[in-house]
Formats: structure tokens, C-alpha cells, sequence
């Protein structure tokens, strides 16, 4: 079971490939942790991260990928 005690030190951050270059909208997940993406604020690193199931971040990227949302 994942949960406050999960020691993210050693993870590797990816910065997803929409955030801005001016800093803002930067949001980072890593694949450290099975069944979950730890999700953070790039520009707040050792602020709260977001412990997402798996399943469910699939479907929250899968929903946007097939939205008509804009993209900028």
C-alpha cells in the first residue's frame, strides 16, 4: 500500500511536455511508485505530491487526449 510514508528521494521527475517555459503550468510525475503517478508542481519540488492510481491517471490522460479542449 502506497501512502504518506512512500519516499519519493530517489525518484526521477519528468516534466510533461505542455508545461510553459515561462514557469508556469509545470507539472511533473514520475513512474518511481507501482499502481500509482506521483504527481508535483515543478516549481514547488518539495511540496505536496499527488498520489494518483494508475487506472485513473490513464483515464484523466486518455479523457484529454480525445477532448476538444485547448491545447495552450
Amino acid at each position: 500500500m502506497t501512502g504518506p510514508e512512500t519516499d519519493l528521494r530517489a525518484a526521477v521527475w519528468h516534466k510533461s511536455s505542455y508545461s510553459n517555459g515561462s514557469g508556469g503550468d509545470c507539472v511533473e510525475i514520475t513512474d518511481h511508485v507501482p499502481g500509482v503517478v506521483p504527481v508535483r508542481d515543478s516549481k514547488a519540488p518539495q511540496g505536496p505530491v499527488l498520489l494518483i492510481p494508475a487506472p485513473s491517471w490513464s483515464a484523466f490522460v486518455g479523457a484529454l487526449k480525445n477532448s476538444d479542449a485547448p491545447t495552450a
